[in-house]
Formats: structure tokens, sequence, C-alpha cells
């Protein structure tokens, strides 16, 4: 026979009967039906009934769970709660599911209905709502392995409970937990346990608006009741808040407000108007300042870090509007001594001062009665005029403030002098004590 006779013979077969090249393929999908009907068909597997534990044994049965967070939409402060997508998954082994691979042609079988098969009874335990996913179809699956075991997967979405404290708000960490348990199964019929390798794993490109996820760990909080022992997981994610955004929104316009409050201590002491105004509405501003900022807030039985600054801030506004009271009252007084200097000049207060009435007294009559001046004098006397002599002899000390603040002859301007300096120095005393304070606590607490 020639050599290039079997070769189309060959493929003349193939095409006169096609059916045969495809045999194996259609044979396959028929026996993953067989596969199904043989280990869920009615009679064959009862759902109600858990898997068996370990090795066959009548111990409880265990599932591994590993979670995959998707995103973290938001953390809400006056809520005290944070929403968050994930894909949760479980796994364990119910031998009654085993089946034949053949040869390895059937890797696992795809279910999309879970209650064909047993399921654990986890909840989240701190969930305030939640919901599935299923556009456009249910986003669930189930893959049953030729061993037995059993793997569920599930997109869900979630709006979890997390108690904060914030008594260093905004220099805050705050940790949210996740935490899943068994509803009805006690630990002596079912235990979960974290996947081993890498039980949580999280987005790479997550971005959060105002945190930012810093760590993350697990860890098992099973609880007693009085119906039993549970098992329990949870994961804890552990959020820095991102203070350049309350740097800019909050500190920066504080410390603002608080620097144009001191502009009424430059302004001339008659510009009544200018300096009510200006104190009346940097105090409004910051009032509603502070106001606005706790409007974003819980209400909360303890001091906050950013109460602490508004409230000095709003103090340093009032202090500032109550020195312009007390300089127009001082230059009123000032006003009123002027006047009585203009009325007795200085000339006739010397002269009443320069008659000594005990030197000479005036009789009736108008002649004069001298007195008369002891004939021995005492010893107290002459040692009283020497520690007089002595004290005017002594030259007096040089005082610098003194001197300085002699140069505004008004106590009204000097009072305006004195708050220039004394304002800002007592507020950047504040601003050491309260950095330094807050953000060594902050430190403490991320330990």
């Amino acid at each position: 026979m020639w050599p290039g006779v079997l070769p189309l013979l060959v493929l003349l077969a193939a095409l006169l009967h096609p059916s045969r090249c495809t045999q194996v393929k259609v044979n396959f999908r028929e026996k993953e039906k067989q596969v199904l009907d043989n280990i869920l068909g009615p009679g064959r597997y009862d759902a109600r009934i858990r898997p068996s534990g370990e090795n066959g044994t009548d111990g409880p049965a265990i599932v591994r769970v590993n979670l995959f967070v998707r995103s973290i939409a938001t953390i809400s402060d006056i809520k005290m709660e944070y929403s968050v997508q994930l894909t949760f998954r479980e796994q364990w082994l119910d031998e009654r599911l085993r089946f034949n691979d053949f040869g390895g042609r059937l890797k696992y079988l795809t279910l999309t209905e879970a209650n064909r098969v047993w399921m654990p009874d986890l909840f989240f335990s701190n969930e305030k709502e939640g919901h599935f996913h299923n556009i456009i179809m249910p986003n669930v699956y189930i893959r049953i392995f030729p061993n037995g075991s059993v793997l569920y997967s599930i997109r869900i979405s979630l709006t979890l409970s997390c108690p904060m404290n914030l008594k260093l708000y905004p220099l805050d960490r705050q940790v949210c937990s996740l935490r899943m348990a068994s509803y009805g199964w006690t630990t002596n019929d079912l235990v979960f346990l974290w996947k081993e390798g890498d039980p949580v794993q999280v987005v790479k490109n997550l971005h959060l608006p105002r945190f930012t996820l810093e760590k993350f760990l697990t860890d098992y909080c099973n609880s007693k009741t009085n119906t039993g022992e549970y098992s329990c997981l949870k994961v804890d994610l552990l959020f820095k808040r991102e203070f350049s955004y309350y740097l800019i929104q909050i500190y920066i316009p504080c410390c603002m407000l608080v620097i144009v409050s001191w502009v009424s201590f430059w302004l001339d002491q008659s510009a009544v108007p200018a300096r009510v105004s200006l104190g009346v509405t940097t105090l409004l501003t910051m009032a509603t300042q502070t106001s606005g900022i706790n409007a974003s807030l819980p209400p909360v039985s303890y001091t906050k870090a950013i109460d602490v600054w508004t409230g000095v801030c709003l103090t340093f506004v009032f202090g500032a509007l109550l020195e312009f009271a007390l300089v127009n009252y001082a230059s009123r007084s000032d006003m009123h001594s002027d006047n009585i200097k203009k009325q007795f000049p200085a000339s006739e207060m010397e002269h009443s001062s320069s008659i000594d009435p005990s030197s000479e007294l005036l009789e009736p009559d108008g002649s004069a009665n001298f007195a008369m001046k002891p004939l021995v004098r005492h010893p107290e006397d002459s040692i009283d005029k020497l520690r007089q002599c002595e004290i005017h002899m002594q030259p007096r000390k040089k005082n610098c403030c003194r001197s300085w603040l002699s140069k505004f002859p008004t106590r009204s301007k000097r009072i305006d002098v004195i708050s220039r300096i004394f304002f800002p120095i007592v507020f950047a005393f504040f601003n050491l004590a309260y950095w330094s304070t807050y953000l060594f606590r902050e430190e403490e607490g991320s330990e």
C-alpha cells in the first residue's frame, strides 16, 4: 500500500464518523451529572445531619475560614460603625460526598444551591445590616472535591458596629472587629478555625478617606452561655486616623481666629466700634466652628482632645474681648484723673502742701502763735531722724519693666502693651503642652 493512502483513510473515517471523536467529551459531562445524582440523589444524602469529625470519628466537625476584604466603604464616628465588602469562604470535609474523579478528569463539582448540602450555621455577631450580591447572578458557589472536601464562597456587604474611644480624637487609633460565631452548634459539634497560612487578605489598592489600615490580627473569641460554649472567630482591623485633614480644617483655622483677635490690642483705644466688632466677630466664628465639630461626633461623657483645643481657643478669643472692656474702663479712669488735674493745677497743690499746720497757728485776732520747741530732745527722736536720712540717702534700684512701662503715661495703654506680649506667650506655651501631651499619648496607645 502506498505511504500516503493510510492518512487519507484515517481522515475519511473521521469525517464519516464525527461522533467517535467527541464521544469522550460527551461521556465526561454525562459522568459529572451521574456523579451529582449519585451523591445527592433522594435517599442518599441528608443535609440536616452534620459531617463526622476528623478521621470519621464522632468529634466536632472542623470548618476552616478565610476572608478577602474587597473594600471598606465608610467608618462613621457618630454612629460608631463601618461598612465592608468581602468574599467569605468556608471549607470542611464531608466524607459522604466522596466520588470517583475518573483519573483526575473531574477536579471538582460546582453547585449554586447551598441547601443541597450541609452548611455551618455561622453568623456575624456584631452585624447591623448585611446583604448578598445578586447581579447578574447570585455571587455564590459550592465546590465539592473528590475526597469529600467542600468549599463555600460568597460575596457579601456588611455594616458592623465598632465601639470607639474618642479621648484622643483626632489623634487616635481605632480597632474595629469582625466577629463570626456558630449560632446553634456548640463546640462539641462544630469548631471554627482560621485557615493556615494567610487567613485574611486585603485588596492592595485599599483607600479610605480619613483612615489608614495599619494592620489586622486574627484571634479566637469562644463564648460561653447558659446553653453551652460556641466557637467564635474574630479579626481586628487597626485604623489610624489621617491627621492632615483635621490640621487643615480645624487646627489652623482656630489658630488664625485666635491671632486675629489679638489685632484688637494694636488698635487705638478710642476705636471702640472697630475693637468691639472684631472681638464679637471672632468669638461668634469660633463658637460656630466648635459647634460644627461637635455635630460630627457622638455626645460622649468624657473630654476629647479636640474639646481641649477648641475650649482653650475660645477662651483666648473671649479673653481678648474682656481685655478691651478692661482697657475701656481704665481709659475712662485716666480721663477722670486728667480732669481733676486740670481743675487743680500743680502749683496750687504744691503751695498748699508746703504749709505746715504744726509750724504756726493763727489766733482769732490775727496774731501768730509760734509753737514752742522742747528744750530737751529724746534720744529716740534722733534715732528716727537718722533712719529717715539713711533711707533717703540709699539710691533706688532701677527696674527694667517699670522703666519700660513708664514710657506709656496711661494705664489703658499699659494694659494693651502687656496683652500684646502676654497672650502670644501663653498661647505658645499651651501649644507646646498640648502637642507634647497628646502626641506622646498617641505613641503609647499604638504600642
